[in-house]
């Protein structure tokens, strides 16, 4: 049985909220559980070793911690000074605020976010850090608070697999960015049949996995928004031993299931373009 969007978003808030929580409090890393004490300790097959020393240097260590995504798109989208830029599910502000640094003061950066708890880690994150052209805000990012034609790049960092409606997404960001602008996600992909019970366990949309959608539909639900040059660039492969901890403690039979997807699921950076002669819209791109 497939799971309610609004079950999905309801458990994905949740699970970002504890998250946010954890760091918080003092009591972990985001991406690792309540275990680790640093960023260092973490052994997430997904999350870990995503940022350079030199960048997490550059940030509080509050917003290394909440890292929860796949990739680093802010190392992997060119950005210039003086771009605007939107982060898609900002969590603790890592690519926000990295992002802004790059951008510049002629620049901006947007965060956007569904969970309070992400949202107060980030803009506390974003006082320690001491920079200004940066603003979060509240949000879906199916119904994205931004006007057309708004921003250049839209990146993201592992959560457009965990929308149970990325056809919206992908619509929304297609709005949002200027003609020219640049899409430049990174996200768990799938490539071959996933099996069942793991595509229907709610907990394995919020560990990144269920939610993850093919290559070959990621590419055609670009299209279908409206974007050009459409390209998914493999970052990391997952094999069968990291199968087995990213399956962990989600009520599967792990060692059953762990075989079957063994390198089926990758963390890639996905990239595209909105056409420099586009309107706001095209047919069914706007609501």
């Amino acid at each position: 049985m497939e799971q309610a969007p609004t079950q999905i978003k309801d458990v994905v808030k949740e699970k970002y909220g504890q998250a946010a929580l954890r760091v918080t409090t003092g009591k972990g890393s985001a991406c690792c559980g309540s275990a680790p004490a640093s960023i260092s300790d973490c052994a997430d097959p997904i999350t870990s070793n995503l940022y350079s020393q030199v960048e997490q240097g550059q940030l509080p260590e509050t917003a290394v911690l909440a890292s929860l995504g796949c990739g680093n798109p802010t190392a992997l989208a060119d950005l210039h000074p003086g771009e605007t830029v939107l982060d898609l599910g900002s969590g603790g502000g890592i690519d926000v605020l990295l992002s802004a640094k790059r951008v510049g003061p002629t620049g901006k950066a947007y965060g956007l976010d569904m969970t309070d708890e992400m949202l107060a880690l980030a803009r506390e994150n974003q006082a320690k850090a001491g920079v200004t052209n940066v603003e979060f805000l509240k949000g879906e990012i199916e119904h994205i608070p931004l006007p057309d034609n708004s921003v250049d790049v839209i990146i993201s960092n592992c959560v457009i697999n965990l929308s149970a409606d990325k056809d919206s997404v992908l619509r929304e960001a297609f709005r949002v960015l200027k003609p020219g602008g640049r899409f430049a996600v990174s996200d768990v992909v799938t490539r071959g049949e996933i099996p069942a019970a793991v595509r229907q366990s709610v907990l394995a949309w919020v560990g990144c996995v269920a939610g993850a959608l093919d290559q070959d539909d990621y590419i055609g639900k670009l299209k279908a928004a409206g974007f050009e040059q459409a390209s998914i660039e493999p970052t990391r492969i997952y094999k069968v031993e990291d199968a087995r901890e990213f399956l962990a403690g989600q009520g599967l039979d792990v060692e059953a299931l762990a075989g079957q997807i063994d390198g089926k699921f990758f963390s890639g950076f996905i990239r595209a373009t909105k056409s420099a002669s586009a309107s706001c819209c095209k047919p069914g791109c706007c609501s």
